[in-house]
């Protein structure tokens, strides 16, 4: 019987440690730049908001935009603000990513869980639990 209490004590333990597990916070930063998904011609691109030419108060969103050029999308094909537009936010680990359709008007929230993020990798899961790999890139304008 003391067996069985002491293992119980001990599973309730494990589980009061991880519970406490700190949550992972990446850095914003890291995601400024251009990204190429990998084994793919699929880009994007996270703006700050100095090269999006916000000055003074902006809010918790940012843009960015994304093409691909297997569909023969470049950048240039982009209207500013819409399709292939994006605002997005990072908090902790979570890349919320809001898709702006021309047609309408229509917003389409993304959310993705990051797994991974430094200065020149980029990994995250999407909400099909499908892992998405990206590489910063530097494409000449």
């Amino acid at each position: 019987m003391k067996k069985i209490g002491f293992a119980a004590l001990c599973g309730l333990i494990s589980l009061a440690f991880a519970s406490c597990t700190p949550e992972v916070t990446f850095n914003e930063s890291d995601l400024y730049g251009t990204w190429q998904e990998d084994g793919k011609q699929a880009f994007v691109r996270f703006l700050t908001p100095e090269e999006d030419g916000v000055t003074g108060d902006y809010s918790e969103y940012k843009y960015g935009y994304e093409w691909d050029e297997d569909e023969d999308v470049h950048p240039e094909d982009l209207t500013y603000h819409g399709n292939g537009w994006f605002e997005w936010k990072l908090e902790t680990s979570e890349l919320t990513q809001i898709h702006f359709m021309d047609n309408g008007g229509a917003e389409i929230p993304k959310i993705y869980t990051i797994n991974m993020l430094n200065s020149s990798q980029l990994s995250y899961t999407d909400s099909f639990k499908k892992i998405h790999t990206f590489t910063k890139v530097v494409i000449a304008e």
